[in-house]
């Protein structure tokens, strides 16, 4: 195409007078020939002949450049088309296998391995489009044999994923895996690496979920170098990690150890080693928790701070433990009252979960409510002082400790208490979310299946006279 710079290029006075001058010159020529041709007897008609010849050949030229053009003649849309024979192997490669529609789609997340030879990524790739399925995104784990490829894919709503999975086999993939995925995946690589180590770095918390949104679904433990009644544990892990195939153990820089199973994929290499990084940046930030708070009104008039606690609170915690009764101690540690304290330590740890403190005007503290981390599950847990007890403040430390699991990402949480505590059972039904009962030898455990966001509201911003303090 021509550009609207060459488009516009000036005429210049020397061209035009060339072709005046050339224009001159066949005029003379033209003269003198019909001169010297009109004078003899047969002049006329030679002329005549001449004309006609010359528009005979036009017409022969014409007629022979249309047939023999090098452009390929449009097809019925106006379009130029390709060859019949260079069409139809194309059209093969694309067309749709039986079942799949061009109408709603799906998004899977799909891992095999190949060999590492030229051509093997090739022939997954044509397998996909075959299907009429889109490659999103691509990512390749090197293996010491063979690269593992990792796909996020758009396909029709329509394909089983059995189907896909045998194209695969054919095509030379084998330990294929396949998963639904969800608009959290649309996000590259890289973007949700850095994003997942900012929260990290900012909340010593977020590092066990950080760690399951990177490797997928896997189940995570923070084993402790010291158990509960001061005994070493004998969890230790080297500096650098264990990787064994479907697990991994990394040192937990508070001590003792995280472990990461994915019994259905095994690890790669370079999962361990984005796992690892993780780790290592939450080590060097040492202990940190979000200093926010948040100052709500109580319905007879008094003020309570809602904020985030940690270790920092032990002496506070176990103060208010000296203050609860037996019966409010056994509800929640359903255990002897006098291995309470113990639990705390453990409790306030970011490692293990996320802990909302609640004090009064006076700095005391007067409940807590814990959202701890249990493998691939989510606990939540309530200890109110019991003066302070009926008053709203369990239902609003449960309410945000739900709101914390949904921003989690968790698909449920669950309670241990007993069907006595009556206040634990109302503050669970009053979230307004499905809940599944499970009595086991007097203990009731409820369980809250969250969607993807909680059918109660959540906390409404508070007047200007009650804003978050930060």
């Amino acid at each position: 195409m021509t550009s609207a710079k060459s488009a516009r290029r000036p005429h210049h006075w020397r061209r035009d007078l060339v072709e005046l001058a050339a224009l001159f010159t066949a005029v003379a020529v033209a003269d003198a020939i019909a001169n010297l041709i009109g004078h003899q007897p047969d002049g006329p008609y030679l002329l005549i002949a001449s004309a006609l010849t010359l528009t005979a050949t036009a017409a022969f030229h014409a007629w022979w450049a249309r047939r023999h053009s090098h452009a390929p003649p449009p097809d019925a849309d106006g379009v130029s088309g390709l060859h019949d024979s260079a069409a139809q192997p194309l059209a093969a490669a694309v067309s749709p296998a039986p079942g799949a529609g061009s109408g709603e789609t799906t998004l899977w997340r799909m891992r095999t391995t190949v060999r590492d030879a030229p051509g093997s990524l090739a022939a997954l790739c044509t397998v996909l489009a075959q299907h009429r399925i889109d490659i999103l995104t691509l990512q390749t784990h090197p293996l010491a044999q063979g690269t593992v490829d990792e796909f996020l894919l758009r396909a029709p709503a329509t394909l089983p994923a059995a189907q896909l999975t045998r194209a695969i086999s054919a095509a030379g993939g084998s330990s294929t895996w396949i998963e639904r995925a969800d608009a959290h995946d649309l996000v590259d690589a890289p973007t949700r690496v850095l994003s997942l180590a900012t929260r990290t770095a900012l909340d010593a918390a977020e590092l066990p979920l950080a760690l399951r949104q990177l490797l997928g679904r896997c189940t995570i433990h923070s084993l402790p170098a010291v158990s509960i009644t001061g005994r070493a544990t004998g969890e230790t892990a080297p500096v650098e990690g264990v990787l064994e195939e479907t697990a991994m153990r990394l040192r937990d820089p508070s001590g003792g150890v995280i472990t990461v199973e994915r019994p259905y994929l095994p690890f790669t290499p370079t999962e361990f080693a984005r796992a690892r990084a993780l780790v290592e940046l939450d080590a060097r930030l040492g202990p940190r928790v979000p200093r926010s708070e948040h100052v709500l009104t109580l319905p007879e008039g008094n003020e309570i701070t809602v904020r985030r606690a940690d270790r920092a609170d032990l002496e506070a915690a176990r103060a208010m433990h000296d203050r609860c009764s037996e019966q409010t101690l056994r509800l929640r540690y359903h255990g002897p009252v006098r291995d309470a304290d113990r639990y705390l330590d453990h409790l306030l740890s970011p490692r293990f979960g996320r802990t909302l403190a609640v004090q009064t005007a006076s700095g005391r503290l007067v409940a807590l409510g814990h959202l701890l981390w249990d493998g691939d599950e989510t606990e939540v847990a309530l200890l109110v002082e019991d003066d302070w007890q009926r008053r709203g403040i369990g239902s609003e430390l449960l309410t945000r400790l739900v709101a914390l699991a949904v921003e989690a990402r968790c698909e449920s949480v669950y309670a241990v208490t007993q069907a006595s505590n009556t206040g634990m059972v109302a503050a669970m039904r009053a979230l307004s979310l499905p809940l599944d009962y499970q009595i086991e030898e007097g203990t009731l455990v409820i369980t809250a299946r969250l969607n993807a966001t909680p059918v109660r509201p959540l906390p409404v911003p508070l007047p200007p006279h009650q804003q978050a303090r930060h």
